[in-house]
């Protein structure tokens, strides 16, 4: 039986201001930390090599529980879910706040991307469901978009203030009173939802396979570069990983009703698309952690200092995304903004591969960080439209979670990969002679060459993969088409 959509009779734009504060909550939450990583370090003594398993330790239960959770929004209900996801990413985070130790903060981060990823799944389609007209549909999702993307623009900020005025425990305590405010208002004010009912059969086994597969690949790489590629541990836990992620693909073929189901992927727009958004995610993490740590171990910022040095670029993000894109994307389509976007992307990690020792804020970091703002608010949008207009309506929860959990994997691997090109490049630096600075420096250029290896692939793949089609006018046109899986731009 369908899940029916209950309204929110009552006040249905206070319903989608609420879910977009939990939604900026979980966005701000994963940019607050970057900003507060070498206090972190400091504070617990965690090693370089460990200190990326406190991102990591978040995004992999996020990116691999988000089809899962999806899922069960439908079987109980988005409601229950959301809730309930609300409160484990709030307590969690008040036990990071608490963390004494690197092994207690990374296992409550663990808890916390549950969490995270239980409240995210069912937000969109929580959105999209309160308004039944297209105009008001269209202008919650905006409003969605802009909560994401303010999520993004205020967490280097406030996690710069924070951990400079108090410490770096308070940029998790700060979840706690925003997210039991959510809890108490949501349980009054979320419209109810009846679900499927916790009798029909989930892809369980699925979850499980793509997070084991993913954590072993994670955990595979980053100690890999301390123990060696060859080592017995790299090569047991290596093919493991893979087995672990064949086994879920095997799976959503042969499963009943799989997480994803493998037809999806007919559509060589939604393919590519969410190849792109992997390898563009992948690159783009490395302009939030290495950029953070350029600012702070290079140029010596503060906390606070460093969490301002985002805010023009995140505010470009935000307003191209907002603005600016969509009446390019109407005049010239969405594969041609994708493609500038992603061009210029290129071009401000290749500017960034420049960031001298004793850089300059305004020279060195800001003009890259600007055209970089400008690519990824361009390319953003546009690539999320191209997945977006290649489903059904009746397909759009589940692209939904695909999107958002490529993203979650990108960014978690391509942090990974960086991180392992920036440990190699700065101890054969140290090794030669170079100074703490020099060394550094000298990974950190390594990591944006290679982020900019990312978004070229992306580049390609969408100039290979994508068409074009004549307007957007035409295409809003086929989205009343019963044939969905086609490739439009």
């Amino acid at each position: 039986m369908p899940m029916s959509h209950a309204r929110a009779s009552a006040s249905p734009w206070l319903t989608v201001i609420l879910l977009c504060v939990g939604q900026m909550m979980i966005v701000l939450d994963q940019n607050i930390v970057n900003v507060a990583l070498p206090a972190v370090q400091r504070g617990l003594g965690i090693s370089s090599g460990n200190l990326i398993w406190v991102v990591n330790a978040y995004v992999i239960p996020f990116g691999g529980l988000l089809l899962l959770a999806g899922r069960l929004g439908d079987l109980i209900g988005r409601k229950a879910v959301f809730l309930t996801g609300i409160v484990l990413f709030s307590a969690s985070s008040v036990l990071c706040g608490l963390a004494a130790g690197e092994s207690v903060l990374i296992a409550s981060r663990f808890l916390q991307g549950i969490g995270g990823a239980v409240a995210s799944a069912c937000i969109l389609g929580m959105v999209a469901t309160v308004f039944a007209g297209r105009r008001e549909q269209a202008q919650a999702i905006a409003a969605y978009s802009f909560a994401s993307a303010g999520g993004g623009a205020v967490g280097p900020l406030l996690g710069g203030v924070l951990t400079e005025l108090l410490s770096w425990h308070w940029i998790f305590f700060i979840n706690a009173p925003i997210g039991a405010a959510l809890v108490l208002v949501g349980a009054r004010v979320l419209p109810g939802q009846r679900g499927e009912g916790l009798g029909k059969s989930t892809d369980f086994l699925g979850a499980l396979l793509l997070m084991a597969g993913m954590t072993l690949l994670v955990y595979t790489v980053v100690d890999a570069e301390r123990v060696g590629w060859a080592a017995p541990r790299t090569l047991l836990l290596g093919p493991l990983a893979l087995v672990s992620l064949i086994g879920f693909v095997v799976r959503q073929a042969t499963a009943a009703r799989p997480l994803l189901p493998l037809t999806f992927f007919r559509s060589r727009s939604l393919a590519a698309a969410n190849i792109v958004q992997f390898l563009m995610i992948g690159g783009m993490f490395g302009l939030l952690f290495f950029g953070t740590l350029y600012l702070q171990r290079v140029l010596r910022y503060g906390s606070l200092r460093a969490g301002m040095a985002f805010v023009p670029i995140a505010v470009v993000i935000a307003a191209v995304s907002l603005g600016l894109s969509t009446r390019l994307i109407t005049r010239f389509g969405r594969r041609a903004m994708l493609l500038l976007g992603l061009a210029l992307v290129v071009g401000a990690f290749v500017m960034l591969s420049f960031a001298r020792v004793d850089g300059v804020y305004l020279v060195d970091f800001l003009p890259a960080g600007l055209v970089m703002g400008l690519g990824f608010g361009l390319a953003a949008p546009a690539v999320m439209g191209l997945g977006m207009a290649a489903v059904t309506p009746a397909e759009s929860g589940i692209a939904s979670g695909l999107f958002n959990t490529t993203q979650q994997i990108g960014g978690a691997i391509g942090l990974t990969v960086l991180s392992a090109f920036v440990s190699a490049r700065t101890n054969s630096l140290t090794a030669a002679g170079k100074t703490e600075a020099e060394s550094l420096a000298g990974g950190y250029h390594l990591a944006f060459l290679a982020a900019a290896g990312f978004a070229l692939a992306a580049l390609l793949v969408g100039a290979g993969l994508l068409r074009a089609a004549p307007s957007l006018g035409m295409e809003q046109q086929s989205t009343a088409s019963p044939e969905r899986h086609t490739p439009v731009s």
